[in-house]
């Protein structure tokens, strides 16, 4: 597993024929607080919003296809059998996730291998091996842990990279709400250590 999946893993999304998605305009004050958040992080105009299969919630720069929602869905349901064999029961719900699908700042890494990214400040990865020049290349990253949402970046491949990714990221997740002390250990990549964290 390359460093930069490892770090900030990869996460796919699908659209299913049966979840219509539509421009974005009546949202919840929740919504549009998370949409503005992720729009200064990504500078993406987010217009597209509906869910996956199961149910969690999307918001994408494009509509996203059947393949990308349905390696969502997977992603989700890796992450909640694993949760439970750790026996950690809050936040392992589809509908508890909020998703946002970013235009990828890159589509490839440095060894030319697929791996869409987005491009994020490099904040405590400064003048690591990661730092691109101020700025980290990141498959996925927690938006905010109260509704628990993460942005990834699009996908016109690779599915199993995005079911990987929304484990990854979800990971933080379910142990921010399930296990405060693993959650203080593994958030911060820039020490070390990687995904997957639960076993």
């Amino acid at each position: 597993m390359n460093k930069l999946k490892t770090l900030l893993p990869v996460v796919l999304l699908f659209v299913s024929g049966l979840m219509p998605f539509q421009n974005s305009e009546a949202q919840s004050h929740t919504d549009r607080i998370l949409i503005d958040k992720a729009e200064k992080i990504t500078r993406d105009n987010f217009s597209f919003s509906g869910k996956t299969p199961k149910g969690a919630k999307i918001f994408s720069v494009n509509q996203p296809t059947s393949k990308m929602l349905t390696a969502i869905d997977k992603g989700l349901a890796d992450l909640f059998a694993v949760a439970r064999k750790n026996n950690y029961t809050k936040r392992t719900n589809y509908s508890d996730y909020t998703i946002f699908i970013a235009k990828a700042d890159r589509t490839e890494n440095s060894n030319k291998q697929y791996s869409p990214a987005i491009a994020v400040g490099a904040a405590q990865y400064a003048g690591s091996v990661y730092d691109q020049g101020g700025f980290v290349y990141a498959a996925g990253m927690v938006l905010a842990f109260k509704p628990c949402a993460f942005i990834i970046a699009d996908h016109t491949k690779d599915f199993e990279s995005v079911s990987d990714v929304v484990r990854f990221e979800g990971e933080h997740l379910v142990l921010y709400h399930n296990d405060r002390q693993l959650y203080n250990e593994t958030a911060d990549h820039s020490k070390g250590g990687g995904h997957p964290i639960l076993q």
